[in-house]
């Protein structure tokens, strides 16, 4: 669950880490209001920054550095009419620019190998901290502190010493810098464990020329499997998707999967894909490759599923105008197969579907559901590459009807 960049920011901000002054503006009207508020108390340049989860918004041009109220209307109009990297950009940013001395990279990230979150520091702010690492790796500082205390500032320090005597040019007063990074860098680690992130980033963290330590820009990633804590967030994601006009900043399909509950990544093709366990459903997925199709989703139900879950399933799928028919590949071990027939069977009367639907299924109650398909009229595939075969010619015949 990717948040925005002023999400991001608020959630840093409530934790006492210093951002720029700043207003959302979902049209060029506002930005235009809100550059003016933030020029009557601040005095300076604004920046109007796209809002979108993803990076490369200044080389994409969806970031502006305006002086007046009129520019930044002018801009915002702009800015709003784009779509980077397949993202429509629904509102814009404007916040107060800064007088930057110095800038630093401060993330916090989970390392999957030692299972426990990696604080990174570098003195190369303003810069893709891939890229750094991967040329100058030297100028990268990592603590992994323990989980139970949280990084301390005697190892804070070590870490912005370490990296800061890399600096091409370390900022003015480094003392008073480390010292400052020592509250920061907790401040920042306590929002990771608190919302459960992922990822948690401040690049570039900007020394100011006043010496003050500001968030210039924020990237928060909150563990999707930890959604179901903080639906605050989840709930101001899904608003922000979808514009007045209707159109969405995210894939509408996958909004509306988060918020019945589903696993669901939405595809390209015609063939929808049903199963129960990833690595099942992404082998369903290559099955129908190989045969020649194109799936059009991939859709994990989960052990256990019961009847509703799979009705809902199948109605998630065909809301895809693209799905010519659906694959359904069950492997039962805690999920029955009685349970699902009767999900499907649910599922095409009540929603009338009256596309290809080719089920094959094993395991738990399997004869059970394969004589309730068969009594509905759905005769169930023997076995998987079967299924894949037989979802690829019927789709590919009602394409050729279409």
């Amino acid at each position: 669950m990717k948040l925005l960049e002023y999400q991001a920011k608020q959630q840093f901000a409530r934790r006492g880490i210093a951002i720029p002054a700043g207003r959302l503006a979902r049209s060029a009207a506002e930005a235009e209001a809100a550059a003016r508020e933030l020029q009557r108390h601040a005095g300076t340049r604004i920046a109007v920054k796209a809002q979108v989860p993803i990076g490369g918004r200044g080389k994409a041009g969806g970031i502006a550095v305006v002086e007046s109220p009129d520019q930044a209307r002018r801009e915002a109009e702009r800015i709003l009419a784009m779509d980077i990297r397949g993202y429509p950009v629904r509102s814009v940013w404007c916040e107060t620019g800064l007088e930057i001395a110095n800038e630093l990279y401060l993330g916090i990230t989970l390392d999957r190998d030692r299972r426990r979150l990696v604080v990174i520091f570098s003195a190369a702010g303003g810069m893709d901290i891939e890229q750094v690492a991967e040329t100058q790796p030297e100028r990268i500082a990592k603590l992994w502190p323990d989980p139970f205390r949280g990084p301390q500032a005697f190892e804070i320090r070590e870490l912005a010493f370490a990296a800061l005597r890399q600096a091409t040019a370390p900022p003015d007063g480094t003392a008073r810098v480390v010292g400052s990074l020592v509250s920061l860098t907790q401040q920042l680690y306590r929002t990771a464990i608190e919302l459960d992130a992922m990822t948690c980033e401040i690049n570039p963290l900007v020394l100011t020329a006043a010496g003050d330590l500001v968030a210039a820009d924020g990237k928060l990633e909150v563990d999707e499997n930890a959604e179901w804590r903080h639906r605050d967030l989840a709930e101001e994601l899904a608003r922000d998707a979808v514009g007045d006009d209707g159109r969405s900043g995210d894939d509408p399909f996958e909004v509306e999967a988060r918020r019945r509950g589903l696993t669901y990544v939405h595809l390209d093709g015609h063939i929808g894909c049903i199963g129960n366990g990833a690595g099942l459903v992404m082998n369903t997925l290559d099955l129908v490759k190989q045969q020649g199709g194109d799936p059009a989703d991939f859709l994990d139900i989960g052990g256990g599923a019961r009847a509703d879950v799979v009705r809902n399933a199948l109605d998630m799928v065909l809301s895809d105008p693209k799905v010519r028919g659906v694959f359904i590949n069950i492997f039962g071990g805690i999920t029955r197969g009685d349970e699902v027939a009767r999900g499907i069977i649910q599922a095409r009367d009540e929603l009338h579907i009256d596309k290809p639907l080719v089920v094959r299924m094993t395991g738990t109650r399997e004869e059970e559901g394969r004589r309730l398909l068969e009594e509905a009229g759905i005769v169930p595939a023997v076995s998987a590459v079967e299924a894949a075969r037989k979802i690829v010619e019927l789709t590919r015949d009602a394409g050729g009807r279409g």
